[in-house]
Order: C-alpha cells, then sequence, then structure tokens
C-alpha cells in the first residue's frame, strides 16, 4: 500500500485534514488538480483571509440537518483555531461582528498548513488529475501522475462556486459513484440580479451602499448589513447573506433605516417646509434617496402630508419588496448550498456509514455557513474531526 491516506484537494479543508492526520503518524498524500495549493484561501477577505468567526455556532449554518455540524463545531472550536493562528505567530484583527482577518496576507494562512504539512511527512502533489478511483479492499486512485493505493480516502475537492478558481464537480461524481445519496446544489452568498425594469430604475445607482435589513418572503431570517447597488442587481453583506435563504420566485424584503424609528424620523418633522427627499437624504446616499422618492413616494414638503400618508411612507421604507430574476451564479457566489447528503454522514468522523473508509470535508458536504468565516470554521471543524480517525 502507497499510504495510509489519500485526500483529494489541497485547500483549507483538505491540508488541514492532512496535517491532524500525519500528526498521528498516518502516511499522507494530498492531491490537488490545480498548480497551487489554497487559491480560496488566498483571495478570501480581499487577500487577508477571514479565517474564521468568534460567534461561530451550529445556528450559522444551512443544512437539511441542522444539526449534523454540532458534534464537528463543538470538538473544533473558533478559539481553537485562534490558538493554532497564534503558534504561527500570525497576527490578526477583528473586522466586525466576530470576523477575525489576518493582519497581513492570506498567504500567511497558506504558509501555516504547508509548514504543518511538511512537520507531518505529508506528501502534497499539484497539477496532479485524477482520471479513476476504486475500492476493492484498498481505494485505488489512478492520476497523470501515478496510480496510489490507500486505505482511506477524503474528498475535499470543494464546491462548484468561483469555477474560475478551478472548482469542479467531481466530489459529487464521487459520492453518486460509490452511490451516496446529494442534496440539491445552488450558488449561494451570491449577489441578485434584478429584472430589465429594475435595472433601468435603479442602474444609475451603481456603485452606492446603503444599510439595510433584508429578509426573505417568509420572514425566517433577517440580516442586518450593508446592500450595495450594482449594475446588475444588488450585492453586499446583507444581500449575500440572505440569498442563500432565497427560493427563485420569491421576494425579498428590504428595511430601509433599520437603525432608526422611521415614523418617528418623519413625524417630528411633519410641520416642517422642507422635501421629503431631503430629510431621507440626512440618512440615505442622496441620490438613493430621490431615487427611491421618485418611485415611491414622490417628495413634497413634510407639512403637505396628511398623517395617513406619513404613516404609507413610513411602512413603504420598512417594507421595500424586490422580485429577483436569479442570481449571478456560481461564477460569482462565495460558496454553493448543498451537497453530500449529511444523512450519508457519521457527524463524529465524516466517513461515509455505506462505504468504509471514504471521507467528506468541507464545502463538499451539506452545510453552508454565513458570511464573515463561518464556511473557513465548518473547514476546520470537519478536517480535524476526519483527521483524527482517518
Amino acid at each position: 500500500m502507497d499510504k495510509d491516506v489519500i485526500i483529494l484537494g489541497a485547500g483549507a479543508a483538505g491540508l488541514f485534514c492532512a496535517a491532524e492526520a500525519g500528526k498521528r503518524g498516518r502516511r499522507v498524500l494530498v492531491i490537488e488538480h490545480a498548480e497551487k495549493v489554497g487559491k480560496k484561501i488566498l483571495i478570501s477577505g480581499g487577500g487577508r483571509c477571514n479565517f474564521t468567526n468568534i460567534h461561530a455556532t451550529p445556528e450559522n449554518y444551512l443544512s437539511e440537518n441542522p444539526s449534523f455540524c454540532k458534534s464537528a463545531l463543538a470538538r473544533y472550536t473558533p478559539d481553537d483555531f485562534i490558538k493554532h493562528v497564534e503558534r504561527h505567530g500570525i497576527h490578526y484583527h477583528e473586522k466586525k461582528l466576530g470576523q477575525l482577518f489576518c493582519d497581513g496576507s492570506s498567504r500567511e494562512i497558506v504558509r501555516m498548513l504547508m509548514d504543518e504539512c511538511a512537520a507531518a511527512n505529508v506528501e502534497v502533489r499539484t497539477c496532479c488529475t485524477v482520471s479513476r478511483v476504486e475500492k476493492n479492499r484498498v481505494f485505488t486512485v489512478e492520476t497523470n501522475q501515478g496510480t496510489f493505493t490507500a486505505a482511506s480516502l477524503v474528498i475535499a475537492t470543494g464546491g462548484l462556486s468561483i469555477p474560475k478558481m478551478g472548482a469542479t464537480d467531481y466530489g459529487y461524481k464521487l459520492a453518486r459513484q460509490f452511490g451516496l445519496r446529494l442534496t440539491p446544489l445552488r450558488p449561494a452568498l451570491v449577489p441578485f440580479v434584478l429584472p430589465a425594469a429594475d435595472l433601468e430604475a435603479f442602474g444609475e445607482l451603481s456603485g452606492i451602499s446603503i444599510n439595510a435589513a433584508v429578509t426573505t418572503s417568509d420572514h425566517q431570517i433577517e440580516f442586518e448589513e450593508n446592500v450595495l447597488v450594482t449594475h446588475r442587481g444588488l450585492s453586499g453583506p446583507a444581500v449575500l447573506q440572505i440569498s442563500t435563504y432565497w427560493n427563485e420566485g420569491e421576494s425579498i424584503k428590504v428595511r430601509l433605516l433599520p437603525e432608526v424609528s422611521v415614523e418617528e424620523l418623519l413625524f417630528t418633522q411633519r410641520e416642517e417646509a422642507m422635501e421629503l427627499a431631503t430629510v431621507l437624504s440626512e440618512k440615505l446616499p442622496r441620490r438613493f434617496a430621490q431615487k427611491w422618492c421618485e418611485l415611491y413616494a414622490p417628495s413634497k414638503p413634510m407639512n403637505r402630508f396628511s398623517t395617513k400618508e406619513l404613516a404609507h411612507v413610513a411602512h413603504s421604507l420598512a417594507n421595500w419588496q424586490i422580485y429577483p430574476s436569479g442570481t449571478e451564479g456560481f461564477a460569482k457566489a462565495e460558496v454553493t448550498r448543498g451537497g453530500i447528503d449529511t444523512n450519508e454522514l457519521s457527524s463524529k468522523t465524516m466517513e461515509a456509514k455505506r462505504v468504509p473508509g471514504m471521507y467528506f470535508i468541507g464545502e463538499v458536504v451539506d452545510v453552508t455557513g454565513h458570511l464573515g468565516g463561518y464556511n473557513f470554521q465548518w473547514a476546520w471543524a470537519s478536517g480535524f474531526a476526519a483527521g483524527q480517525c482517518v
């Protein structure tokens, strides 16, 4: 047998799992089809890698089985990874909402992972393309760099998001090959595309960002962060967050001015002669306030609004309904929602229940985190879980 463990994918989950398994004395080979490791790590967080979130809990993850992630997240926490980072002398800071970033570069995280793999005698092969995987007594993996065997095979191939970075569906194909079920796959943490009529109305506001609270039509969850108007529709943290929960054909509700009481703002100035658009411009970008009034509440002096009219304006500001025509797809999605059905896996070890020795970790699994370091924490936690058992 060539190795004890073969890991497909040299991203966050794969490299972390490799180092953990290597520390246990396992002979580990990591196979990566791209020309370098950790490509998504390198571009994450604007090049500074939002490597975890100190507030990560199971409630920050979506899955058809919401309880599945609890075991791994409990056994490897954000604090565990922070200590890991500190041991390697990597300086970091909290940007907002518990999001931790490197002070320097994402390359520091990749270097840390590679240093740990090297210390654990892990072999890493790049530009290595898998052509066939079989299992008899052990797993046989045929590649353009030779044929390798191992008792354990870990699938850490990621999802479909950002194909220009090398994303493929190979992990899903392997799951199907071995008879494992998948949940539906769709883009997540992705910008919305708006219908032509809305683009015509709002296109001139491209680049404007506003603070807002965004929810889906069923109000199951709300995110308050920035919303960015783009030339194709809407983006920004609040929009990316809600996109994971959005289903095609649904509306989203945008609550403008969530940081203030809109009714109080309007009614305290109802005796004033200034225009509604001017009042709103004190809290919103001027061009946005003017366009919103033009479309939904024609501006006039505040002292010319009746009580009923002002109440209607306040309601409209808090209940701006938008019907996206779709999303920008996997090309712009940060992650993939859906994946290997968690009912197929052990929540403690990530091993496939029906294929002993085969493990699935990271984004390829049906566990999708919120924006802000949560998906990296799932990569570390699931990689750690498998790394203790392979």
